[in-house]
């Protein structure tokens, strides 16, 4: 049966000007053979359709998305045999004489490649033709042909694996949704004053084998077009935790721009704890415009939700992140704090990031402190907030206890 399972079109559509393998291909064929037309067609439900077309001034009798029935083109029989892929002269092939369409084009001389999935099956054509008879074409030409449908071939094969493989990504990310297969841990958030934890950030952990961490499935998510949906029911489900969270504690929950941007986290903040609410927006995360994230911040931060910088000092957009943002909040990043007792460049960029925070009246939280050097460094320095394993490892909601004093051996 002539008809592919996966049209062209969702995997070779989006291929940048200049990349589209298959169209350079039918570009260079057609010149190195001389002939008016190259095209790439795919067989679905019983016609061929043009979906690169390479015709130079002749625009008007063929473009991308045209198509015919495969009862009245070459395609049926050139795949069963009746005609031969190299055809220099029409005219001499008595099928191809009589078949209307040659003299409708016209078609003159035609050469054409079956394109096969890679189990055999047809998927389309590699072709050239000409209104004129070229009685010069010969074998050579023909080797020449299939080198570039062979391209095109590889192009097809590996499209319609990425859009497999894609599917199934979707399907067990819409999976993990419905059936919530993750858990959240919270990781104790410390004043590095007055030693007691004042506020925690959730954390996702996912249930499905083998382990991936989280920010894998998120990734992932986002490639298919479920990141916000992935996000939405973490957050869903992490905030129902919230009456649980000890009274005095404030909740950091990551959120990427685009959730942000979109105006669907207003919706799951409970009003009643929106003071107690962080919002943190990661550095790594491009920002498509600061614009539209001030807005989508907006109607938050008059709940009396506060924003945060995650990761600052890591990610690709530096200070103007922070600056752009104007947050409560400045998380910095672990490669910054590691090893910044032992290293005089690290403690100046801390130095200076402590120095504007105080500077904006926002909070400096460390991330990734792992020793007691580390952490006497940091309080030296004037980091409001500590967030580390040395300080308290991700748990339950009942592992963070009273907010009272922390076990003191982390600032022996």
């Amino acid at each position: 049966m002539l008809s592919s399972s996966v049209s062209l079109e969702p995997i070779g559509a989006k291929v940048a000007a200049g990349e589209d393998v298959i169209q350079d291909a039918l570009v260079a064929i057609r010149n190195h053979l001389g002939m008016e037309v190259a095209y790439f067609s795919e067989f679905s439900t019983g016609r061929t359709i043009f979906r690169r077309v390479d015709a130079p001034g002749l625009e008007h009798l063929i473009k991308v998305g045209d198509s015919h029935s495969l009862n009245d083109v070459y395609c049926n029989h050139i795949l069963e045999g009746r005609l031969p892929e190299l055809i220099p002269d029409t005219s001499q092939v008595s099928l191809a004489r009589e078949m209307p369409i040659t003299a409708a084009v016209p078609i003159g001389s035609h050469i054409s490649i079956p394109i096969r999935l890679l189990d055999g099956t047809p998927f389309g054509m590699f072709c050239c033709l000409s209104p004129r008879p070229i009685p010069s074409l010969n074998e050579r030409d023909l080797a020449t042909m299939r080198l570039f449908a062979g391209l095109a071939a590889k192009q097809v094969n590996t499209g319609l694996k990425h859009r497999r493989d894609t599917q199934q990504v979707h399907s067990t990310i819409l999976a993990v949704i419905a059936a919530e297969d993750y858990d959240i841990v919270f990781q104790p958030i410390v004043d590095l004053q007055s030693r007691a934890v004042v506020s925690c950030e959730a954390l996702c952990r996912f249930k499905t084998l083998p382990y991936r961490s989280p920010d894998k499935w998120f990734k992932d998510a986002a490639d298919v077009g479920l990141g916000s949906e992935l996000e939405l029911a973490v957050l869903r489900t992490t905030l129902a935790a919230f009456p649980q969270l000890p009274g005095t504690l404030s909740l950091s929950l990551n959120a990427s721009p685009e959730l942000v941007i979109s105006g669907r986290l207003l919706d799951l903040v409970p009003a009643q704890y929106a003071d107690r609410i962080v919002v943190e927006i990661t550095e790594h995360a491009p920002v498509s415009s600061y614009t539209d994230l001030h807005a989508g911040l907006a109607p938050l931060k008059q709940l009396g939700v506060k924003v945060a910088v995650d990761d600052a000092g890591a990610g690709y957009s530096g200070l103007q992140h922070i600056v752009q943002l104007g947050p409560d909040i400045i998380k910095m990043d672990m490669s910054l704090t590691r090893a910044i007792d032992a290293d005089p460049a690290r403690r100046a960029l801390a130095s200076a990031m402590v120095f504007y925070a105080r500077e904006m009246g926002a909070r400096i939280v460390a991330e990734g402190i792992e020793t007691t050097s580390e952490l006497n460094t940091l309080r030296l320095l004037g980091a409001d907030r500590g967030q580390s394993y040395l300080l308290g490892k991700p748990g339950s909601i009942a592992a963070l206890g009273p907010a009272g004093k922390l076990a003191q051996q982390a600032f022996a």
